[in-house]
């Protein structure tokens, strides 16, 4: 029983120096080992060897007080006594101290499995922080892009706003042209009007002379 606890000690101690310090891939080959045996009807197997070593480990802890208060009883302990003391004392030691490290165990590969897990999600993090700071690039250069698209734009529209301006002022000018020469040319119908009755005018006035020249010849 005291080397078969000695071997089980020695064993957790070792998958606990493994768990603690990373030597190659042997912390990974025992995580997966430890995951292994939670697996199916693991965990039941391990609830009951550790039930029934604290209950062996009750069991010896009330042997010692027995064993104690016979010898107060006789002032004295016999030499088989002290042996059977000093043999649950050691069970119960390293009973305890193999419950104790299971315990410890079993939290480290806990506690393990949740590091790596954060490990992954802060790795996976990383790579939508980076995917982020990727697309935030591209956005800002497409931004830089348009708004130097825009100022282009925004020169054209100013100076077609100019030239639509200056066709503004060229087109009253020429409606202007167009006016004048409009008055001009009724000045010009009229003079052509006064004109033409003064030639009418003239005509019968010279009409009238040449009659009276004629009646003065005859």
């Amino acid at each position: 029983m005291i080397q078969l606890l000695y071997l089980v000690l020695f064993a957790e101690g070792v998958v606990a120096f493994l768990l603690l310090v990373k030597v190659g891939p042997l912390r990974e080959l025992t995580i997966k080992s430890l995951d292994q045996l939670r697996m199916g009807r693991g965990p039941v197997m391990i609830v009951t060897v550790a039930c029934t070593m604290f209950a062996i480990l009750i069991s010896s802890v009330m042997s010692i007080f027995k064993i104690q208060n016979k010898g107060a009883k006789l002032g004295t302990m016999s030499p088989m006594d002290q042996v059977l003391w000093r043999t649950h004392l050691l069970e119960a030691s390293l009973m305890g101290f193999t419950l104790f490290l299971g315990f410890i165990i079993d939290r480290m590969h806990h506690y393990l499995i949740n590091l790596i897990g954060l490990r992954n999600s802060i790795g996976s993090s990383k790579e939508e922080v980076e995917r982020l700071q990727k697309e935030k690039m591209e956005l800002n250069e497409k931004e830089e892009t348009a708004y130097k698209e825009i100022k282009v734009l925004k020169e054209q529209i100013a100076a077609l706003s100019e030239n639509l301006k200056k066709l503004k002022l060229e087109n009253e000018e020429k409606d202007k042209q167009i006016e004048t020469a409009e008055a001009h040319v009724v000045s010009l119908q009229k003079q052509s009007a006064d004109l033409l009755l003064e030639y009418d005018r003239l005509l019968e006035d010279n009409q009238n002379l040449q009659a009276q020249g004629l009646g003065y010849k005859s």
